[in-house]
């Protein structure tokens, strides 16, 4: 993404959650803010997130965005090994729509947090927003830049004919 280190690590769990997770990514890129980006599935490749999640804090990482489909087991899984805020995107499926892997993210057990948000590309889209957020909290210039970009959000209105 940028020269500088990633902040923000994107975690899905098949290459087919790309198509979704693009929208988190392009958020992340038109806010500066300086993400990696893995497929690794938390049931076929669970050495590798292990290994992931548990470095991430030591690669500069400040936020996790786990998207997984079905079972939807990846963002637990990485909450469970890493003391940074996971935030869980369901990925829509043709089963049951997403609602199975919103459900299995939402359930997650006490002490084991995953914020969850919205299925598919508007949850995609506000995992980064969050993401940004949290890391304002620290960071003025993301904070410019989160604060410029929901001002020209908000300065967009809809006319309508009359």
């Amino acid at each position: 993404m940028s020269s500088k280190s990633p902040v923000v690590g994107i975690i899905m769990g098949s290459k087919s959650d790309w198509e979704t997770m693009q929208h988190t990514a392009d958020m992340l890129t038109e806010l500066a803010i300086p993400f990696e980006a893995k497929a690794l599935s938390a049931h076929r490749n669970p050495v590798q997130v292990h290994e992931f999640a548990a470095t991430a804090k030591a690669r500069g990482m400040q936020v996790i965005i786990a998207a997984a489909g079905m079972a939807a087991a990846l963002p637990g899984v990485v909450a469970a090994v890493t003391p940074l805020p996971v935030l869980g995107v369901p990925i829509e499926t043709r089963v049951m729509g997403g609602i199975d892997s919103l459900l299995s993210m939402a359930q997650m057990p006490g002490g084991i947090p995953v914020g969850t948000l919205a299925i598919g590309k508007a949850g995609a889209k506000n995992a980064a927003l969050l993401a940004a957020a949290i890391i304002a909290l620290k960071d003025n210039d993301v904070a410019d830049r989160l604060d410029a970009f929901r001002a020209q959000q908000n300065a967009t209105e809809a006319e309508l004919p009359v």
